[in-house]
């Protein structure tokens, strides 16, 4: 079976974009798994279907459903919801502003900038919950004080004083730590004055990424509620900043997306 895909990448959080009925439906995870093969795919963080609303939807633009690389379903992805607004803006929608239905809920894009295939989007992440501000997870090196955020995903912030330890490690640990039933996103965050913080990220069901909207919307609002950071906030990844402030008690995040490429990809079920 031949699947039609885009690429795009938020910030270096990269995905690749289908519209629904374009790929086998009771195999999905299989074909996320197969697709975001770096080596024997054309590779990406998570795969993304996009369903266009049905006639006379006035509540939001498309759907979407986001799969990690290791074929799991996630409810949301910030960076992965800017690029199913660039790959929609590129198929024809014609608007400023973008409603995109995800497993969070719908969330509000504003485009900011557009040349070509690059964009610059303002996403509304909606209000963080911090429902843990200085939590003892217990790890094999010992107790570690961690936040514990809702942003439409689950989010475990871990502040550092540096990223000179094996942080991918602790991050693999978190993920799957007995705590967390279904699993968490993990940041790694350091303050560095009261509006930046640097932050690495360890995502469920995806690994290292170079960046991430709800990771960096998770940090930048555990930073927030110890106290360290104050609304402007500059999240510093590994692909480049990432801006966000505080509105109301919401957090809108300003980022990029740029469509890269497109193409086929041949599937064929149990290979």
């Amino acid at each position: 079976m031949r699947i039609p895909f885009a690429k795009a990448h938020g910030a270096r959080n990269d995905f690749l974009l289908t519209w629904v009925g374009e790929a086998p439906d009771k195999v999905l995870g299989e074909v996320a798994r197969a697709i975001c093969d770096r080596h024997t795919g054309p590779g990406a963080d998570g795969w993304i279907l996009i369903s266009p609303p049905a006639q006379g939807n006035l509540i939001h633009d498309g759907a979407i459903r986001l799969f990690n690389s290791d074929g799991s379903e996630s409810e949301i992805s910030g960076n992965g919801t800017r690029c199913a607004a660039a790959f929609l803006l590129d198929a024809g929608l014609d608007s400023k502003e973008v409603r995109i239905h995800t497993g969070a809920g719908v969330k509000h894009l504003r485009v900011l900038d557009r040349s070509g295939l690059t964009f610059l989007f303002e996403m509304n992440m909606g209000t963080p919950q911090v429902n843990e501000l200085r939590f003892a997870l217990p790890l094999a090196s010992g107790p570690a004080e961690v936040s514990l955020v809702q942003v439409g995903n689950p989010q475990c912030a871990v502040e550092v004083e540096s990223f000179d330890f094996d942080w991918r490690k602790m991050g693999r640990e978190i993920e799957s730590h007995p705590y967390f039933p279904n699993r968490t996103n993990v940041s790694f965050f350091r303050p560095l004055d009261a509006h930046t913080v640097e932050v690495r990220f360890w995502e469920r069901g995806a690994g290292e990424t170079m960046s991430s909207g709800t990771g960096a919307t998770g940090a930048a609002a555990a930073a927030m509620a110890r106290g360290l950071v104050t609304s402007p906030v500059r999240v510093l990844t590994e692909a480049g900043p990432l801006d966000l402030r505080e509105e109301n008690g919401e957090l809108y995040l300003t980022g990029p997306a740029e469509i890269t490429c497109g193409g086929e990809f041949y599937f064929e079920k149990g290979t």
